[in-house]
């Protein structure tokens, strides 16, 4: 699979790696794409470093991996992403991360699918820290869980396929509004692993009975 991850930040990294490791084809695109190929370059493994704009036109899916309130500007400036499967791992938190600045009627992926509304934005990888990715994805010996959501189906499908190849376990939450549970989530993991003191080796998960 092509992807293009939009951002160079660590989250950004962390999956650059896990996708290129995984198999598939990877480019790194910022608003500054010197910036891309340097980090491109330094995280090796073939992954390509370039522009917002061309870095999207042979894309399956598009990460989104900007801090939530750059998604629009960063949106605008692929092109809108139109017909892209738009992977979205933002949650929208203050400045300080004490808090999310959305909820309860709307979510940064029901806003980002606003952005971009012909784009299949489907809601994944936002309770998974950096650091957790760039160990293989795994937790005390045991593959982190990606919470897949989106009002396509097929896209859904698509993420879920896509982590799964990556050494991930997957939960699908259904349509994008679910989101509104998902980004509490991941600021519950901010302030377990910050705020609280329990390092960012953590990820939530989902018990299932047997």
């Amino acid at each position: 699979m092509n992807i293009s991850i939009l951002g160079t930040g660590n989250m950004a990294s962390g999956l650059a790696v896990l996708f290129a490791k995984g198999g598939h084809h990877v480019t790194l695109a910022s608003r500054d794409p010197s910036q891309a190929r340097s980090v491109a370059t330094e995280l090796g493994n073939n992954i390509q470093g370039g522009p917002l704009d061309s870095a999207t036109n042979s894309a399956e899916f598009v990460v989104l991996a900007v801090p939530f309130d750059a998604a629009a500007e960063v949106i605008k400036a692929a092109g809108g992403l139109a017909g892209k499967v738009v992977i979205d791992i933002t949650n929208p938190m203050t400045a300080d991360f004490s808090a999310l600045t959305l909820g309860h009627t709307t979510s940064a992926a029901e806003e980002i699918q606003k952005l971009a509304p012909a784009a299949k934005v489907v809601k994944a990888f936002n309770t998974v820290f950096a650091s957790v990715l760039k160990n293989g994805s795994k937790v005390a010996g045991q593959p982190a869980t990606v919470f897949v959501a989106s009002d396509d189906a097929e896209a859904r499908s698509q993420v879920v396929a896509l982590a799964e190849s990556a050494g991930l376990q997957t939960l699908e939450t259904g349509a994008l509004a679910s989101a509104r549970y998902l980004e509490p989530v991941g600021g519950l993991n901010i302030a377990l692993g910050y705020g609280l003191g329990h390092g960012t080796d953590i990820a939530p998960t989902w018990q299932r009975a047997a």
